[in-house]
């Protein structure tokens, strides 16, 4: 499995909705459902932001492509972003089916699963720590690839 990992400047360099709206962008730069779907959970994605909970435990997005790990930088890092990568990925994620999952606190578990649900059956949270569960879909491209070995040695 390949995985790329983007590392968003959030407070105090930027407001924790704005750097919602990076991702957003970096996810689904284009207009259509996936970028509709991440614009509803907004509210409930920039409060998991705002109490850091993407600075150690990565929010993951798994689907068309590589998986993308997004932590968020604060502080003093934010300020210097000396370690951010913002810059736009190879290929949409978000492109056909597509899962992401956030990290959450597990006093904020409960309520943020039951939010999310009621506007997304793609985006869903996790308690921090938490592995992120490996998708069928997922396990079944990565097993479908196949190398020809034989290949290699051809003149």
């Amino acid at each position: 499995m390949t995985v790329v990992t983007r590392n968003i400047r959030a407070t105090p360099y930027r407001a924790a909705n704005d750097a919602w709206e990076v991702i957003v962008q970096l996810l689904a730069p284009n207009p259509g459902p996936a970028h509709d779907e991440l614009e509803r959970v907004s509210g409930i994605a920039s409060s998991l932001i705002a109490s850091e909970s993407s600075k150690d435990h990565p929010m993951v997005v798994w689907g068309a492509g590589p998986r993308v790990r997004i932590r968020c930088q604060f502080g003093e890092d934010a300020v210097t972003g000396d370690n951010a990568t913002e810059d736009k990925l190879a290929k949409s994620p978000t492109d056909g089916d597509w899962s992401m999952s956030l990290p959450c606190s597990e006093e904020d578990l409960t309520w943020i699963k039951a939010a999310l649900a009621k506007q997304s059956n793609r985006i869903t949270a996790r308690k921090l720590g938490e592995a992120v569960e490996i998708d069928e879909r997922e396990e079944r491209s990565a097993s479908s690839v196949t190398i020809d070995k034989e290949a290699f040695f051809r003149p």
